[in-house]
C-alpha cells in the first residue's frame, strides 16, 4: 500500500493517480467509461489522505450516484476489486462527437483536409500495407473518424471505428483528459497523443505509429519514417484520397507521398534519428 500523503490538499499526486488508473483499467470500475473522476471510496472529508488503494475511478453518473447515496459503498468496493475494463480487456466504447461537411487532420504538423464531395468522401492520411491507420469518411453532414494504433507486437491497443473509441488495457498508462488522449508505453515513452477538436478537427500531436515492421515517428513539427529515414514536414493535402502511403496496397491509392518498398523489422535506428536531429539543427 502506498504511503499516505500529508492531508494538505484534495489534489491527488500524479504518481498516485497513475497507480489508480493502472489498477482500475483506465476507466470507471463499474461501467468502463473512459471519462472518469477519482473517488476516495471512504470520502475525502473523512480520510483526508491520498492512498492509491483507497481511491477508485467512477464515471460522472456513478460518481453522482455514490455521492447522493443511490450507489452503496459496498457496490463500489466490489467493482473496485474487479474493474469492468480488466474483466473485458478493453474499455467501454465511447462515441466521439464529430460532424460537418469538411474535416481537418494534422499529423506531425502536416495538414490533410477534405470536403464532402458526395458518395461518401474518404480521406486516408496514413496507410500501411492497405491498413488505414488514420482514416475519415465525410458524407451528408456526418464525419466518421477511424484510427488504429498497434504496439510493437503488432497488436491493436487503440481503435476508433466510425467515432466509437475504445482501447485495450494492456498499455502502461492511458489518459483521456479534456480533449487529449495519451497512451504511454512507459513513463516517458508516448505511443500516441491525440487531440480531438470537435466538430471537425483531429490532431495527431506525437507518438509512434507501428504496423507490420514499419515505424512512423510523429513529432509536433514533422513525421519520420525510421525504416528509410524519410522526413516529412510542412506538407498540405486538400481533397486528396491518400496522404502518406507505405507498402503494397492491393487496391492502388493515390497520395501525396508514396513509398511502396521500405525495409521492415527495425534493428538499429540511430542513423534515422541522427538524420532527424541534423534536420532540426539546420531547420
Amino acid at each position: 500500500m502506498s504511503e499516505p500523503e500529508k492531508p494538505t490538499s484534495r489534489n491527488i499526486p500524479l504518481p498516485v493517480q497513475r497507480e489508480v488508473r493502472q489498477r482500475c483499467g483506465f476507466g470507471c470500475v463499474i461501467c468502463g467509461m473512459p471519462l472518469y473522476e477519482y473517488e476516495h471510496m471512504e470520502g475525502w472529508a473523512k480520510v483526508r489522505r491520498h492512498v492509491a488503494d483507497e481511491i477508485t475511478l467512477l464515471c460522472d453518473q456513478h460518481h453522482r450516484e455514490k455521492t447522493s447515496g443511490l450507489l452503496p459503498l459496498e457496490a463500489v468496493r466490489v467493482a473496485n476489486a474487479s474493474p469492468f475494463n480488466l474483466q473485458e480487456g478493453a474499455s467501454k466504447p465511447y462515441t466521439l462527437h464529430f460532424s460537418g461537411e469538411e474535416a481537418l487532420v494534422t499529423v506531425g504538423g502536416n495538414r490533410f483536409s477534405c470536403a464532402d464531395q458526395g458518395y461518401g468522401t474518404v480521406m486516408v492520411p496514413l496507410s500501411v500495407d492497405g491498413i488505414p491507420l488514420i482514416g475519415l469518411v465525410v458524407a451528408d453532414g456526418h464525419l466518421l473518424l477511424n484510427v488504429v494504433v498497434f504496439n510493437e507486437f503488432n497488436e491493436p491497443v487503440l481503435h476508433i471505428k466510425n467515432n466509437q473509441l475504445y482501447y485495450s488495457t494492456s498499455p502502461w498508462d492511458i489518459q483521456l483528459v479534456g480533449t487529449k488522449l495519451t497512451i504511454r508505453e512507459w513513463r516517458s515513452k508516448i505511443l500516441i497523443e491525440l487531440q480531438f477538436s470537435p466538430p471537425n478537427e483531429i490532431h495527431v500531436l506525437r507518438g509512434r505509429l507501428l504496423c507490420n515492421g514499419v515505424e512512423v515517428l510523429i513529432r509536433p513539427t514533422h513525421v519520420l519514417v525510421t525504416n528509410n529515414s524519410s522526413l516529412i514536414s510542412g506538407c498540405s493535402a486538400i481533397n486528396c484520397h491518400g496522404g502518406l502511403i507505405i507498402g503494397h496496397h492491393s487496391r492502388p491509392m493515390s497520395g501525396f507521398f508514396g513509398m511502396e518498398s521500405v525495409p521492415r523489422y527495425l534493428g538499429d535506428r540511430s542513423a534515422a534519428l541522427e538524420f532527424e536531429r541534423e534536420h532540426a539543427r539546420n531547420g
